[in-house]
């Protein structure tokens, strides 16, 4: 599907319904119905051609865990997420839990790793961007719509 498909003006026009701020409630279950299933299916229910994990983090405010679903791309033994909140002009709070703690946990299919996550660097947030933009098309969409520079987040296994 390309992106001025109608599959894919539908899922634009979904998209920008979605990250309404009075949409955040149906955006959140949405969110934890899709990590409820991934967990029960052990990562296989995912469209196999978006690899997809879980990442939790820690609430910066509460202190609670907090998972979200994210798709990814493998560099090395590390992996790169993008946090594109589908072209919104305001960071994802993943994002903000991520900057304020940097230890966190993937679930990549049945494989749980602890990671640290750091912003990737102009030169090499350009590479992996370009990475990210081919396996995901829509994030080229999403830079369009916002004003923001879409952060690229490399996540880098840790020691346990």
């Amino acid at each position: 599907m390309t992106t001025d498909s109608p599959g894919a003006r539908l899922f634009n026009a979904v998209s920008n319904v979605l990250r309404r701020p009075a949409m955040r409630p149906v955006t959140r279950a949405v969110s934890g119905l899709h990590s409820a299933a991934y967990r029960v299916s052990g990562g296989k229910a995912q469209n196999p051609k978006y690899p997809t994990m879980l990442l939790t983090v820690t609430g910066r405010k509460t202190g609670k865990s907090r998972t979200v679903p994210l798709i990814y791309i493998e560099d090395g033994d590390r992996f790169v997420i993008a946090a594109a909140y589908s072209g919104s002009d305001t960071d994802p709070v993943w994002w903000l839990n991520v900057k304020a703690n940097p230890s966190a946990q993937v679930q990549v299919r049945e494989t749980t790793v602890p990671v640290n996550a750091t912003e990737a660097d102009a030169d090499e947030r350009d590479e992996l961007w370009r990475r990210l933009v081919q396996m995901y098309p829509y994030f080229a969409d999403y830079e369009t719509r916002t004003t923001r520079q879409i952060p690229v987040i490399v996540l880098t296994p840790t020691a346990t």
